[in-house]
């Protein structure tokens, strides 16, 4: 659903409730826009990353890497 800021700032509970249960909300103001979504969309959206230690350990192989330095 698309709301216009000011009706979004007077009706704030019931566009969190509508996200957390209906889906994304848009929010207007003029020619801009930003969209409120429940956290388990977000997370879907962007995805499981590794932990550092865990790409390191499971990520590509160095072997075969070429790591001398040009003198």
């Amino acid at each position: 659903m698309e709301w216009l800021l000011a009706e979004a700032k007077n009706k704030f509970s019931e566009v969190v409730s509508l996200a957390l249960t209906s889906g994304p909300q848009r929010i207007k103001r003029r020619d801009q826009a930003v969209i409120l979504l429940s956290e388990d969309d977000y997370l879907k959206l962007i995805g499981e990353k590794p932990s550092f230690k865990s790409f390191l350990m499971e990520g590509p192989s160095f072997e075969g890497l070429d790591l001398k330095r040009d003198v």
